[in-house]
This record gives C-alpha cells, structure tokens and sequence, in this order.
C-alpha cells in the first residue's frame, strides 16, 4: 500500500467516508462495497464531491530531481491541485466526515471497503476546506488544466491520486 507523508494536525488513526450528503449516518453497500478512508488520506477528499483533483507527494523511490521540481525540496510536502473554476466551490461547500467502525472494513489499496452496512459513530462538518489545507500543511495550487499536469505527474516518480479526473477541462 502506498501511503502518503503525515500532516499537521493529523488526529488519531480512524476510517472515515466522506460526503456532502449532512443526513447519511447507515451506509448500505453500493455495488457490494461500502467505502471508507484512513486519517491518514482523508485529505484527499477535503473537496466538493465532483471536483477533480491531482494530489501527490514523495515515497521512498521518488527521485531528489522530482522532489526539488514538484515539491520545492521538501520530501514531506503534500501538494493537491485543482482548476479554477473549482476555487469558489471550494470556499462554498458543506463538506461532511462521517466516522466508520472499523470491524468489517478490509483494505483494498488505499481504500477501505465494507460489503455490510454500516452505521457511522460519528458526523464532523468539515468547515472552511481553504483553511483545512492550510492548517495541515497541505499546499494546494491552482492549475488552468489538470490532464496535462496529471500526465506529468504520473511520468514522474512520485506518489500520487487523482479522483474524478473524468470532470477536467481540456484545457492544459
């Protein structure tokens, strides 16, 4: 499994599902799978729910030349990137962390999966998703396209995730 670098703030190891959805607390398997996240990567869906975005980040294989190109040195750097026609939404967005029991979760890459329903413990608004980058240190950059930079990217030797890529402009 790849794992990204920790972030400030971090919290205690738990599984969470993400959702702007405020009234969910049972998640019933939807195609077999209820799906869930570690504290860890939750950051990765501190967005609205269709935004697309690159994230990535240095592992252990990623080359000095790509840590001083993409991170400014700094092999702990965690950088998410959005387009930016997805910064307003970013600041108007009620975004919702709901706490999983982690007894039927298995993992599966990086992702959680549960094939019974769940009941959440617990519900956290996210909050202003700006400062929850800020206050983690997680830099977030603002790109015209992400295909382009999403090809690079994966070139590289870096870590990475992109989640719904599919709603990218052309654009690059």
């Amino acid at each position: 499994m790849l794992t990204a670098p920790p972030y400030r703030n971090e919290g205690p190891r738990a599984l969470w599902h993400v959702s702007d959805d405020p009234s969910l607390g049972r998640f019933l398997p939807r195609d077999g799978k209820v799906w869930a996240i570690d504290t860890r990567h939750l950051p990765l869906y501190w967005f609205p729910r269709d935004c697309p975005r690159a994230t990535f980040w240095a592992n252990e294989d990623t080359s000095d030349g790509d840590v001083e190109r993409w991170l400014g040195g700094d092999r702990l750097c965690r950088v998410h990137v959005i387009e930016p026609a997805w910064l307003a939404r970013m600041c108007h967005a009620s975004v919702y962390a709901y706490r999983m029991p982690e007894e039927t979760f298995e993992l599966e890459d990086r992702f959680w999966i549960s094939a019974a329903t769940v009941e959440a413990l617990e519900r956290r608004a996210l909050g202003d998703l700006l400062a929850l980058h800020a206050d983690a240190g997680i830099e977030l950059r603002i790109a015209p396209g992400l295909l382009g930079l999403w090809d690079a990217v994966v070139s590289s030797t870096l870590d990475f995730s992109g989640i719904r890529l599919r709603n990218a402009t052309l654009a690059s």
